[in-house]
């Protein structure tokens, strides 16, 4: 097996060997009908000058509001996160094995896998399982030679975006605040303020978002770093809606 043969940014090993990811008994959250309550979330990634923003909501439901402080936003590399939308079993064990296999690919080939490279092995784990799906929707961004920002479906669709992605239950009310708010070459700051503004924006309206705050990841040329909560609290108090 040639290891440093690449499709798609991808090598052959990765595409053929290790996408046969499926938990004994299939998806962890596979079937639908075994799901009898309501759950949401808002999920956003935004592009800016020098990076990338993903940011959410905090809230977890289960019929009730089980957690506000929920984690929705994960580290894969130093250079490449997700954010999660979805049942939280089939997201952390995707999120677990994006993990090892980006670690792998790296100490094989002793460079940094690209955000493009682990949304293609994401999108093949998800379209191999199509017929028992995973539920999770997520975006997945990061640091190439320039940011690079990709939704994806629980099929393996997957769509490279070139201002912002969104994923989630509130995704109607975050599309209005960054079709009107969004703009190119914006600051690492305003960049965090409108990811703020987005998500309450979103659970202002959206009764499946919520949560104490929002969680803001920036991923630039030096790599994943989280905004501190104390500081977003900040400004997720600032925020007035029109």
């Amino acid at each position: 097996m040639n290891y440093f043969k690449e499709i798609e940014g991808l090598p052959i090993s990765l595409i053929s060997e290790r996408t046969q990811f499926t938990p004994p008994g299939g998806a962890v959250q596979a079937n639908p009908s075994a799901q009898d309550t309501k759950t949401g979330t808002t999920t956003i990634g935004i592009i800016f000058k020098e990076g990338i923003i993903v940011a959410a909501d905090q809230r977890a439901t289960m019929g009730h509001i089980a957690e506000k402080d929920m984690r929705k936003v994960y580290p894969i590399t130093d250079y490449v996160a997700v954010t999660i939308a979805g049942t939280v079993g089939d997201s952390l064990a995707l999120i677990r094995f994006l993990r090892s296999q980006a670690n792998l690919y790296e100490i094989e080939r002793e460079v940094h896998i690209t955000p493009k490279a682990v949304a293609s092995l994401l999108s093949n784990v998800l379209n191999g399982n199509r017929y028992y799906p995973f539920m999770f929707q997520p975006i997945l961004g990061g640091m190439n030679q320039k940011p690079e920002l990709f939704e994806l479906t629980p099929y393996g669709g997957i769509t490279e975006k070139n201002n912002y992605a969104i994923t989630g239950s509130g995704t109607t009310f975050a599309m209005t605040t960054l079709d009107r708010k969004w703009k190119k070459d914006m600051t690492e700051q305003e960049a965090i303020e409108l990811a703020v503004l987005t998500v309450r924006s979103a659970t202002n309206r959206d009764i499946y978002s919520g949560g104490e705050s929002v969680t803001i990841a920036v991923i630039d040329k030096a790599g994943y770093r989280e905004i501190d909560p104390v500081e977003v609290l900040k400004l997720v108090k600032k925020v007035k809606f029109n």
